[in-house]
């Protein structure tokens, strides 16, 4: 077995004599995930998608390339697995301002603001990594899910599919055009061009 073998499997947990629990090798197998997907994403905001290798992620975090195989055994796997862990952060932030806000409107202006602030290196992995969706096909239905998100809320105001899907159109055209500035978004005229888009459903 060579050493880099021998490694991944000491930190799966299946080397230490039975020491570990169950619940501590699956913790620390959880926490070695999460490395490697963070370095996968800051290789993304730093030198684009197509940077993305287990070599050159093994090396941004810290550990042997076998590691990055033993979790993600593809380079797919790798890259749905950094683009799910962006859009989740969205899928939950979109599902309470539809759940909880009286004005999911103005929470989702604050939320594509937030793509020229502090917001802008996930937004910036979000949309590399869904670009890349156009050419490689395992990452669409993840690639996809800010869109379905942004619709859902979008239904909360209108029933009109066309206004939802140009609504939808916008508020992505918007996050483009956020990253490409190199000034703070404005959140109150983003609602404003937001709302706009949906006053055709009642025309």
């Amino acid at each position: 077995m060579t050493g880099d073998a021998m490694a991944a499997e000491h930190d799966s947990g299946e080397a230490g004599g039975g020491h570990e629990t169950v619940d501590g090798r699956k913790l620390r197998g959880q926490r070695r995930r999460a490395q490697i997907i963070e370095a996968t994403l800051e290789i993304v905001r730093r030198d684009g998608a197509a940077g993305v290798t287990h070599r050159t992620v093994a090396k941004e975090a810290g550990i042997t390339t076998s590691l990055t195989l033993y979790y993600f055994a593809t380079l797919d796997d790798l890259l749905v697995a950094a683009l799910t862990s962006v859009t989740d952060d969205y899928t939950s932030r979109i599902r309470q301002l539809i759940d909880h806000e009286d004005d999911p409107l103005a929470g989702l202006a604050e939320l594509i603001a937030e793509s020229g602030g502090p917001g802008r290196e996930r937004a910036l992995a979000e949309r590399e990594l869904s670009t890349l969706a156009a050419r490689r096909p395992a990452l669409r239905p993840i690639a996809r899910r800010w869109r379905d998100n942004v619709a859902e809320l979008g239904r909360t105001q209108t029933d009109d599919p066309d206004t939802i899907e140009g609504f939808v159109a916008l508020s992505d055209g918007l996050c483009t055009a956020i990253l490409l500035n190199d000034r703070e978004a404005d959140p109150g005229h983003i609602e404003a061009v937001l709302s706009k888009a949906l006053l055709r459903s009642s025309e």
